[in-house]
């Protein structure tokens, strides 16, 4: 049986995925597993792929839940979606989101790394 933040994670990638929905995104895979880790979610915008990172706290008691995106997991999700680009290499230009949901709502944070590398 999945335990009570598995679920609570599970549950709070639903709601990002239907809010990406909403604002034209195309959800092409949640929960998507590579040998280097694990993409949230895999989205369509426009003719962007976006790897997108989802954190949640239910208080900011210890921080912003995005603050808990730092540099090594950072590149463990571009590893997963490198991974990702070698299964499905028609995509050309791509980006690394993260969506950070709290007690005051939802907070999208577009392009924090890209092939270029912005963060």
């Amino acid at each position: 049986m999945p335990d009570s933040r598995r679920l609570f994670g599970t549950a709070v990638e639903q709601q990002v995925a239907q809010h990406l929905a909403g604002q034209g995104y195309r959800i092409l895979a949640q929960q998507y597993r590579t040998p280097f880790g694990e993409v949230d979610l895999v989205c369509q915008d426009g003719d962007e792929l976006v790897f997108v990172e989802v954190k949640a706290r239910a208080s900011r008691a210890y921080g912003y839940p995005e603050e808990s995106v730092h540099s090594v997991k950072l590149k463990k999700i571009i590893r997963a979606a490198q991974a990702y680009l070698q299964r499905f290499p028609e995509a050309q230009s791509w980006r690394v989101d993260v969506v950070a949901v709290d007690h005051a709502g939802i907070t999208h944070l577009k392009g924090v790394d890209t092939p270029d590398g912005v963060w």
